[in-house]
């Protein structure tokens, strides 16, 4: 400590040698040369406030952060305000020191209900799962969540269950209407889409209404990169009527 004083006090020293400046504020006590800039920042366990070092009160059950400016609250003790109160962990919880929350979180097969852990209590075809929030249960493949029960998916004719197992869908070439699962009517001249549940026309068609009419590009025109339309060649402009030159 007084090896910093003395830094501290050279410092100033040199400042005012080669400035030939009056002579600055003398820095305040408990305070070090700064590392960063000129002047002076406050030893640890101290904190500036204008002009001064003032000093970090540490209560009862706490410690200094790593900043050495302020104070945290050992584990099993919440902040709050000025002091550290002991949490109180209920029945079938354990300390959880993360910063926020209430200090404790419930064990398996128990969820937080208000300051208590409550048994969680699966319903048939369900299992339980270590989660900190929500139900603590879920429903096995086949099945869904239907409040407080897991009912089973009814699959209609050309479906299947998604990979989740939660829901389905329909097969390609099928569409999903209500609860069942319809084919998808590809007209003439047209295919499947990548999805498998719509369609769209072949190069050289174009989609008008259930059907694939056949495109006929006006002169100086070309079917463009969708090849469900055309486009004008280069020096032509796109009219109603068809392509006419560019001025």
């Amino acid at each position: 400590m007084h090896r910093r004083r003395v830094l501290a006090a050279l410092q100033l020293l040199a400042w005012t040698s080669a400035s030939g400046a009056a002579t600055p504020p003398a820095a305040p006590a408990h305070s070090i040369p700064s590392t960063y800039r000129d002047g002076w920042d406050c030893e640890r366990g101290y904190f500036k406030v204008e002009a001064s070092c003032n000093a970090v009160k540490v209560p009862a059950h706490a410690f200094l952060d790593s900043s050495g400016t302020d104070w945290q609250c050992e584990r099993g003790y919440r902040k709050n305000a000025t002091a550290c109160t002991k949490v109180v962990v209920p029945p079938n919880a354990f300390s959880d020191d993360t910063t926020y929350g209430d200090g404790w979180r419930c064990n398996r097969k128990f969820r937080k209900s208000a300051a208590t852990c409550v048994a969680v209590v699966v319903p048939a075809h369900g299992f339980d799962v270590d989660s900190a929030y929500g139900r603590g249960w879920d429903c096995e493949r086949g099945y869904r969540i239907d409040d407080t029960r897991c009912t089973p998916i009814t699959i209609p004719p050309h479906g299947f269950l998604r990979d989740d197992g939660g829901a389905w869908e329909c097969e390609r070439g099928f569409k999903q209407a209500a609860n069942t699962c319809e084919p998808v009517l590809v007209p003439e001249n047209a295919f499947l889409d990548r999805n498998g549940t719509g369609w769209q026309c072949e190069r050289g068609f174009r989609r008008s209404n259930a059907n694939c009419t056949a495109l006929s590009p006006p002169a100086n025109a070309h079917l463009d990169y969708s090849g469900n339309d055309w486009e004008c060649a280069a020096g032509f402009r796109k009219e109603p009527g068809g392509c006419v030159a560019r001025r």
